[in-house]
């Protein structure tokens, strides 16, 4: 059976590899862009099936207005992919107020707006399927990315509240984790801070970190988001990647040793 999409970000990366592999295999999809000409191939390549629409996330009365037009258009919505958004690189004490505000402006209040607009829409109807593109830096934080990782864990944050309050409507809600692919979050997408001459060699060492991983392009992730689509039960998340499961995995490790090691500690509060 077919479904009806609503992706944000849909004019490259991820969210241009979901909306042709959606479109490819029958579905119909509102693909939302800031300059939906970079739509023109999927829309030459499929026609009625696709919606493009004109959006920028952190616009919240556009937000809700896209999301009725795709609901309009189509007269359901099954999959809400809030994949817009972007990297702010920049040690904590070198962002300025505007970049932090534009930061979670995009990364978080633009998902809010979305799924605000679509969660009555799907409660009504008693489905559908709210995808939410975090990161591996939803799960862990490393140096020079500060106020991404903020929006990322804010994401996740209210992300997995909303599953909890949606499920008794028949909504589901997936965070969906990636670690590096071969995007354009790192280049082109990415916004940097004005460095600070004190963290350069830990800039220089993270640059070269990445540098030597090996990041497949985001086709690579395509049967695994269909497969979390389609999936009867899917999970709250979804890691991408093997690096990503690795990440984490070391992450959760380290955070249950530290935890255990200061067990006494923490239970010492329960003394009166």
């Amino acid at each position: 059976m077919s479904k009806t999409w609503f992706i944000t970000g849909a004019s490259r990366g991820f969210g241009h590899s979901w909306t042709k592999a959606a479109l490819s295999r029958g579905d119909k999809v509102a693909a939302t862009a800031r300059d939906i000409s970079t739509l023109k191939d999927l829309a030459e390549e499929f026609g009625d099936a696709l919606l493009p629409i004109t959006l920028d996330v952190t616009d919240r009365d556009a937000a809700i207005a896209a999301v009725q037009q795709a609901h309009q258009h189509f007269g359901s919505l099954d999959v809400v992919v809030n994949n817009a958004g972007y990297g702010h690189f920049g040690f904590i004490e070198e962002l300025s107020e505007a970049e932090a505000r534009a930061q979670i402006e995009t990364n978080v209040f633009g998902a809010l707006w979305v799924t605000q607009a679509a969660v009555p829409l799907l409660r009504e109807q008693g489905s559908g399927h709210i995808i939410q593109i975090s990161s591996i830096g939803g799960v862990g934080a490393f140096p020079g990315l500060g106020i991404y990782h903020a929006s990322k864990w804010a994401l996740e944050g209210f992300s997995e509240a909303l599953s909890n309050e949606v499920s008794s409507f028949g909504v589901k809600v997936t965070i969906v984790e990636p670690g590096g692919f071969a995007t354009d979050w790192a280049t082109d997408s990415a916004v940097h801070s004005e460095p600070n001459p004190a963290y350069q060699p830990i800039r220089d060492a993270r640059a070269a970190q990445r540098g030597a991983a090996h990041r497949p392009g985001p086709d690579a992730t395509v049967q695994a988001i269909l497969a979390v689509v389609d999936a009867e039960n899917p999970p709250l998340r979804l890691l991408l990647s093997g690096q990503a499961f690795e990440v984490a995995r070391h992450l959760y490790n380290q955070r249950l040793a530290t935890w255990a090691k200061w067990e006494e500690t923490s239970r010492s509060t329960d003394q009166s």
